[in-house]
């Protein structure tokens, strides 16, 4: 008899939370509805009113059809008791359950996480860009090793020509000949190309201070309060001027000059006329300037393989800063808001624990039934409800039957009042009032 008891206790904890599972079921539906409402509005554009209505039509659809789903599933589940039927009733809620996703979960996601997302998403782009200025500056200004190589190259033929001057250091002759003004010549040149090197360093500067305040502006939008649409709206038209002074700084570079300028040293070298006064003399000069023409096409083919080497490094590849919206954005940096995404479709997939828990209760109500005769499932309210019904059809028998004239018949053939047991002296008559009184 516990079996019999179990199954009725559980019968009316079930009956019981009727009304709780309805308003479980309604509460879960709107608030998926008023999550997927913002997640709506998000994605639309143009008339404010149109907006509304629409993204207020669309949400009431994802509630009602969330409602009715999980209705029919916690209805129809657990009195379904086929393994085949089982299956199919779990194969459509499967196909539900990612319906409910496509058109629900990933707004209430958006909604939850959406400016986070969008942020997340400005902050990954500055990263971008940081990273764009630094290589643009680093190629601008690699150049800038190339000074040190130039300055000693251009000290050494204004040391050479000044001795050669004061003392004839090369020829055994001083005084200013061919061979201090092809030194000096070089000497020269060598500081023209130092002085370019060393202009393009202050303009190097200035563009990367620019593009530092660029980016510092840029943060200062990612971590700003408020909604997070205009300052997206902001963060692009920085982001704009940022890629022309990125551009700007690949400009910049004066490593081509410098690779030119190193190929005309060699290649435009035009060494002047031995002007000796005597033949030893030229000689000597010619063999200077000879010497000089080979450590000028040293000097030529080092600054050429040193410039080839920085134009050689990766150029900075062009990026533009594409804006999206909060559903957008939550989709894209997904595995950044795992926790926004499990709780907005657990309000959706919430009912789907219901369902499991009245199948589980329904399972057992029947195995305990299904242990129990017929005789142990009749209750007293049965048993009274069914003499009740007894009752009223003997009565309607006697009522059908045809009249009989009991006071003439005799004595022996009179119906004896104790079998019916109406006299019986130890049977109580019951009345339907009796009964229906102690009917539980």
């Amino acid at each position: 008899m516990s079996e019999a008891r179990t199954a009725r206790s559980l019968r009316g904890q079930i009956a019981s939370l009727e009304t709780m599972t309805r308003f479980v079921l309604a509460t879960l539906a709107l608030a998926s509805g008023v999550y997927t409402y913002l997640g709506v509005r998000s994605l639309l554009d143009g008339d404010a009113t149109m907006i509304f209505f629409a993204a207020v039509i669309y949400s009431a659809a994802v509630s009602v059809g969330i409602y009715g789903f999980w209705t029919y599933l916690i209805r129809f589940v657990p009195d379904v008791r086929d393994l085949a039927s089982r299956l199919g009733l779990v194969a459509v809620m499967a196909l539900g359950s990612a319906m409910i996703i496509a058109m629900s979960s990933w707004l209430n996601a958006a909604a939850l996480a959406g400016s986070a997302a969008v942020e997340q998403h400005l902050a990954t782009t500055i990263e971008g860009f940081t990273a764009d200025l630094d290589q643009a500056n680093s190629n601008a200004i690699a150049a800038q090793s190339l000074l040190p190589d130039i300055q000693r190259a251009s000290e050494r033929f204004a040391r050479l020509a000044e001795e050669e001057r004061e003392s004839g250091a090369l020829t055994g002759s001083s005084g200013s000949g061919s061979v201090v003004q092809l030194l000096s010549q070089m000497s020269a040149q060598m500081r023209e190309l130092e002085a370019s090197i060393a202009a393009s360093r202050e303009t190097v500067a200035l563009l990367f201070e620019e593009g530092q305040g660029h980016l510092a502006t840029m943060r200062g939008l990612v971590s700003g309060s408020g909604a997070v649409a205009p300052r997206a709206d902001q963060f692009g038209e920085e982001a704009v001027a940022l890629t022309g002074v990125i551009s700007a700084l690949e400009q910049t570079s004066i490593a081509p000059s410098v690779s030119r300028a190193a190929a005309d040293l060699s290649a435009g070298f035009i060494a002047p006329v031995a002007d000796g006064r005597s033949a030893d003399l030229a000689g000597r000069q010619d063999a200077v300037m000879a010497r000089v023409r080979a450590s000028v096409a040293a000097q030529s083919e080092a600054l050429s393989n040193a410039a080839n080497e920085i134009l050689a490094l990766p150029r900075v590849a062009e990026r533009r800063f594409v804006p999206l919206s909060a559903a957008e954005a939550v989709l894209l940096y997904a595995s950044s808001f795992l926790p926004s995404w499990a709780g907005a479709i657990s309000i959706d997939l919430m009912p789907a624990v219901l369902v499991g828990i009245m199948a589980i209760v329904h399972g057992a109500i029947r195995r305990d039934e299904d242990e129990l005769t017929e005789a142990d499932l009749i209750t007293a309210g049965d048993m009274l409800r069914a003499l009740d019904v007894h009752a009223a059809i003997a009565a309607r028998r006697r009522e059908e039957a045809p009249p009989t004239n009991n006071d003439t018949a005799p004595e022996d053939e009179k119906p004896d009042r104790r079998e019916a047991g109406s006299d019986a002296p130890n049977v109580t008559p019951l009345s339907l009032t009796d009964r229906k009184r102690t009917d539980p």
